[in-house]
């Protein structure tokens, strides 16, 4: 059966691809806002099925890639300085801060602890009364409730040793100041689908309805994108402004509820920085005042900068902001590898630079 439905998907695939190049005649410039579906274009050869009158631009919705230098030098500082047990996801300790990585920190020994959730850093605060432990929170609102599920069982519970450094960002402003710049060049979204999952897509609409620009809610299976770029163009190509939804099987409009009230229950929307981007508006999380004990930032009076140090010569910024392909950029597989990073995209697993490295770099070598 599964290998019938294979077959079944690829056929969907090709006449997805043909129907394409059947309706597309003006020139149009997409941007797929989130890394995963970046990752799924280019491992499955999509944008070779493309018309080449479709230009896919890369977004910045990868939450690794977007998090400030700033932040990973305050985690950095929880674990030398402070001593803590610092716990994150993997992809977080080989994305370079401005004096080094988590990794660094850990060869410098710093207690960092990679987690697959949040929860497993609650339990080790748990198991060590006598330490500090803290949990880098980063992501985009997907994370978000787990991390304030975590902050409410920690509260629960009155541990006194766990503390929470929160790197959480919010989407639809990101998307607001991207299209308000001078020199924007994006026709249509494809809007990330597990985003949507939690948050609905009401606020999408007024984004479309504002910059006039149409909108499609996009899963991350080749069906799902080749489906959305069909439906996405077919409004283009009429004119139309709207925000559609491709991805029913998981999105509503009204979203997850339950996963909103704890996201409000703890947080509150705040001006964050977007690595490579600038300060967006509005653009992140921080805790309630009711939460306070469990924030690390206030514990450990760390440094309330939020502007970093950039590496001049690293291009993410551009390439998260869909100005240039990862390609483009001269340190591009030379001095710029997964291996010795100049910037977070190119670690990240879903870095436009890691997907042009794994995925296009080695087209057509064999």
């Amino acid at each position: 059966m599964q290998y019938l439905s294979e077959y079944r998907d690829v056929d969907l695939v090709r006449r997805l691809a043909h129907r394409l190049q059947e309706i597309t005649r003006a020139g149009w410039r997409v941007m797929e806002v989130c890394g995963g579906q970046t990752h799924s274009i280019l491992r499955n050869g999509l944008d070779q099925l493309l018309p080449t009158n479709i230009e896919l631009l890369h977004g910045p919705g990868c939450p690794v890639c977007v998090t400030a230098a700033s932040e990973i030098d305050k985690a950095i500082e929880l674990a030398i300085k402070h001593k803590t047990i610092l716990c994150t996801f993997g992809d977080m300790m080989r994305v370079p801060g401005t004096t080094g990585d988590l990794f660094t920190a850990r060869a410098q020994g710093g207690d960092v602890r990679v987690v697959y959730s949040p929860l497993d850093a609650l339990d080790i605060a748990r198991h060590n009364p006598d330490r500090e432990v803290v949990f880098f929170a980063i992501g985009f609102e997907t994370t978000a409730p787990a991390t304030a599920a975590v902050i409410l069982k920690a509260s629960q519970e009155r541990l006194v040793n766990f503390s929470v450094l929160v790197a959480h960002l919010r989407v639809p402003p990101v998307l607001c100041l991207l299209l308000s710049s001078p020199d924007c060049k994006i026709d249509g979204f494809l809007a990330p689908g597990h985003v949507c999952t939690v948050m609905g897509y009401a606020e999408y609409e007024k984004i479309s309805q504002e910059y006039k620009v149409p909108i499609v809610v996009t899963g991350f299976e080749q069906v799902d994108i080749l489906q959305g770029l069909v439906m996405l163009i077919e409004l283009l190509e009429s004119g139309k402004v709207a925000i559609l939804n491709q991805y029913r099987r998981s999105v509503r409009r009204e979203g997850n509820k339950l996963a909103q009230e704890l996201i409000n229950k703890v947080f509150f929307p705040m001006d964050r920085e977007w690595r490579g981007v600038g300060v967006v508006k509005q653009g992140g999380l921080a805790m309630r005042e009711e939460f306070v004990q469990f924030d690390a930032v206030r514990r450990f009076s760390l440094g309330g900068g939020i502007y970093a140090e950039k590496n001049p010569r690293c291009r993410a910024g551009e390439v998260l902001m869909g100005r240039i392909k990862p390609t483009e950029c001269p340190f591009f597989a030379t001095e710029c590898t997964p291996q010795h990073p100049l910037g977070a995209p190119m670690v990240s697993s879903e870095g436009a630079c890691a997907a042009y490295y794994l995925y296009v770099r080695t087209r057509g070598q064999g």
